[in-house]
């Protein structure tokens, strides 16, 4: 069978754009492959809110993203991606953060160049480290896989906010120099910016959607033909989660009926495993119950 990783290298070599839904926990991605997506993206935003209650600023450590992205990765079958932030530490916490992602089974390692404690790439307080600091997570990143880590580096800059379009190209042309193979440059402001963004840089672009940021969320027919090779939705599925339970709540509190909101019972226990899991069982006699 072949690795995650050498799964994700086939998807990008078939040329067509990538849509990404973002998931958080097993559950969803689960039902992200269940529908259908070939590849899906474990955010570090949805990761912090759905593991620890609390914002996306750098609060979730090393060990506690690995055990998220370890159950992601045992209950699917297609490439997970994992969100690595600033790779923990120095070169060498970088080393060991791609090394262990790809232990746990992810594809793909996303490293940025923020200042650590990293910011949601559309919040504010958002900072970068120098040029040669950047350089440095991802030479050491490329060496982790060079040595033996069976995973794609995702390379991410965040310098558009702070220093401008053309310094975050810059930093995404050395990443890919570097050996990097998905370029994602976080948070162009305009279409126009996109399509400078991919007509600059070679090889993989990541786009990435999110609903009320500050980057256009285009049509995925319009981000393939301006040169997008993934379309990555950070928060479509936690944010519509969340609207959902509040209003079931809402429904709760006020003894409304909520069946509309609700999965069938019996659609549910499928989505979840359970006639698996009976399938399986049923070859075992010290398994099976009534």
């Amino acid at each position: 069978m072949s690795s995650a990783a050498d799964r994700l290298r086939a998807l990008l070599r078939g040329g067509d754009l990538l849509v990404m839904p973002c998931c958080f926990d097993a559950l969803s991605a689960r039902l992200i492959e269940q529908e259908g997506f070939p590849l899906t993206f474990m955010s570090g935003f949805a990761a912090s809110a759905a593991r620890i209650g609390a914002p996306d600023l750098g609060l979730m450590s090393y060990g506690e993203v690995l055990d998220q992205l370890r159950d992601i990765t045992g209950a699917v079958s297609i490439p997970v991606l994992g969100d690595g932030d600033t790779g923990y530490g120095n070169a060498m916490n970088v080393r060991r953060t791609v090394s262990g992602f790809a232990a746990a089974g992810a594809a793909a390692v996303m490293i940025e160049d923020q200042l650590a404690p990293k910011r949601c790439g559309h919040t504010k307080g958002k900072e970068v480290v120098g040029r040669e600091e950047a350089f440095d997570r991802i030479r050491a990143a490329v060496d982790a896989r060079d040595a033996g880590a069976d995973i794609l580096i995702l390379a991410r800059t965040d310098a558009r906010r702070e220093h401008g379009l053309g310094e975050a190209i810059e930093r995404a042309a050395a990443f890919h120099e570097l050996g990097a193979d998905i370029l994602f440059v976080e948070a162009p402001a305009s279409e126009a910016e996109m399509r400078t963004i991919c007509a600059e840089l070679p090889g993989v672009k990541m786009a990435n959607m999110l609903e009320g940021g500050a980057t256009p969320d285009l049509p995925p027919e319009e981000l393939q033909q301006i040169g997008f090779g993934i379309a990555a939705y950070p928060l479509s599925l936690i944010s519509s989660a969340m609207k959902a339970m509040l209003e079931t709540l809402r429904r709760l509190k006020q003894g409304a009926p909520r069946d509309d909101l609700v999965l069938d019972f019996a659609d549910m226990r499928a989505r979840i495993g359970f006639e698996d899991y009976y399938r399986m069982a049923a070859r075992y006699a010290s398994s099976k119950r009534d």
